[in-house]
């Protein structure tokens, strides 16, 4: 695994021969931040050593080097998910890159189903907790100590600091924006409306498909994390319909520029 993680990140460092500082993970349909990023170098997947390749429409593939927020950036325009068929590990090798080419701030984004009845389609949730469904959990297996603890703390996973950061950008700009629970699941089906209500009672906000694994990875290396979700259709009794992955995409594109200023500006202050 150390091995592996090396070769890739040398591979990444001749490519973008810079140092980057924020590594981004953008969700379905929300690839659009790139457009704000003066790019110096794009590299797809399929030429990256180790690197699996997105298979899911919305998820475009590349990885992006360049200025955001004043920053040097690392973004990787489409990410990977466990219902695709890959494993935990393969699904969160690019946070490891990232972590090894000496990123210490990671901030992820995505598109997820909503449990609590104050959401509204299109809201935006900085992510403050997470409940993990996913039936394989990324530190599965032997603990590599150079990565990090056998037992990694979960108390407080989502940087305190960044959320707060976040809220105050959102206000100055006029921006709502809700914070509570995302829910990780397997997938790829949408939820029943049964599921719905029961991630509820536990205590979710929010239902998605991916970000669970990677951040839990990010926080066994001690990375600071920010997440941010897009509200793009409804789990709540009385108001779940007929959902598509293009329906999905669809509203993410839409409430998109809202999540890129914050996310811009918050880069900026970091």
């Amino acid at each position: 695994m150390l091995k592996t993680i090396e070769v890739t990140a040398n591979f990444i460092s001749e490519q973008i021969k810079d140092q980057a500082e924020i590594g981004i993970i953008l969700g379905s349909g929300l690839g659009g931040l790139v457009n704000e990023i003066e790019i110096s170098a794009k590299i797809p997947y399929n030429e990256i050593p180790n690197f699996p390749v997105s298979t899911v429409e919305g998820h475009n593939g590349t990885l992006i080097f360049g200025t955001l927020g004043g920053k040097k950036v690392l973004a990787m325009q489409g990410r990977f998910h466990f219902y695709e068929g890959y494993t935990m590990k393969e699904v969160t090798f690019p946070v490891r890159v990232m972590k090894k080419l000496g990123i210490e701030h990671l901030l992820v984004s995505n598109a997820t189903g909503g449990l609590n009845p104050d959401y509204n389609i299109g809201d935006l949730m900085i992510i403050n907790d997470h409940i993990n469904m996913f039936p394989e959990h990324p530190l599965h297996g032997k603990n590599i100590e150079e990565l990090g603890p056998r037992f990694p703390d979960m108390s407080q996973v989502y940087t305190k600091e960044l959320r707060h950061k976040a809220r105050l950008i959102a206000l100055k700009n006029n921006i709502d924006v809700k914070e509570g629970v995302y829910v990780g699941v397997q997938g790829p089906t949408f939820e029943t409306p049964a599921e719905y209500k029961m991630f509820r009672i536990l205590g979710g906000d929010v239902v998605g498909m991916s970000t669970v694994p990677e951040v839990i990875v990010a926080r066994h290396m001690g990375m600071k994390i920010f997440g941010i979700s897009i509200v793009t259709d409804s789990g709540v009794p009385g108001e779940i319909v007929e959902i598509s992955h293009e329906e999905v995409q669809e509203v993410a594109m839409k409430s998109e520029p809202k999540m890129t200023l914050i996310m811009k500006n918050l880069i900026a202050e970091i």
